[in-house]
């Protein structure tokens, strides 16, 4: 069975564990503490960074991109990616946009700031991050909606990884109550379509020690 070394609340984690489970690939999970920098992990990717997939055959993957490619390219399925040049032009577009723009604007300022900062032991959380990305959001959320009403999904017409790009993301915020779903409706929307989806069940059960999510995190309609 692959082996997934993993953080629960990193989104690049859950992007890959999201990929795999609409693909029905079984999995174990593994969790890698970044921090204490295990000679083992870095042998098998010198970054230091989850995820890492691990093949039954040994094959060693590292990134959420390169992971989830493959994964497009390995296991037959419709493809999470696109069919036309257009659309995985389009998806790549829009995962770029969630994993580049939306993570250093929102998520770096909450889920780093108020988690990592505390594991990684590299200071106190920056309230003027936190600040900035709780205005980031709204934003985000807001081309989220503008796409969802004018899409049946984010980059076209099939669920695709860019999808699942910003619902992971999302996810990790909305386990720290920091998403203002009231105020975007079309947004809003888009997510519960994801919630309700059995790839995403798993991350509803998650829980970390020490840290309670919110009583709508589980909820489907919240």
């Amino acid at each position: 069975m692959p082996i997934l070394y993993h953080l629960w609340l990193s989104p690049f984690c859950r992007k890959v564990r999201l990929a795999l489970r609409e693909r029905n690939i079984d999995f174990e999970l593994k969790l890698e503490e970044v921090w204490r920098r295990s000679d083992e992990f870095l042998l098998m990717n010198p970054a230091g960074t989850v995820p890492v997939l691990v093949e039954d055959d040994g094959k060693v993957l590292a990134d959420s991109n390169a992971i989830c490619e493959y994964i497009d390219e390995v296991y037959p399925a419709p493809s999470l990616i696109g069919n036309t040049p257009i659309e995985r032009a389009e998806t790549r577009r829009l995962v770029a946009w969630f994993d580049d723009k939306f993570n250093r604007e929102v998520t770096a300022n909450l889920y780093v700031e108020k988690v990592m900062k505390r594991l990684l032991k590299t200071g106190y959380p920056s309230s003027g991050a936190i600040r900035a990305g709780k205005v980031n959001i709204r934003y985000h959320l807001d081309y989220i909606g503008w796409l969802a009403e004018r899409r049946n999904w984010l980059a076209g017409d099939a669920f695709s990884l860019a999808d699942i790009t910003a619902a992971a993301h999302l996810s990790v915020l909305d386990y720290l109550d920091d998403v203002p779903w009231d105020e975007h409706g079309a947004a809003k929307l888009w997510y519960q379509r994801i919630k309700s989806r059995p790839s995403f069940r798993p991350l509803l059960g998650d829980r970390v020690a020490g840290l309670r999510p919110p009583a709508h995190y589980a909820d489907l309609d919240f």
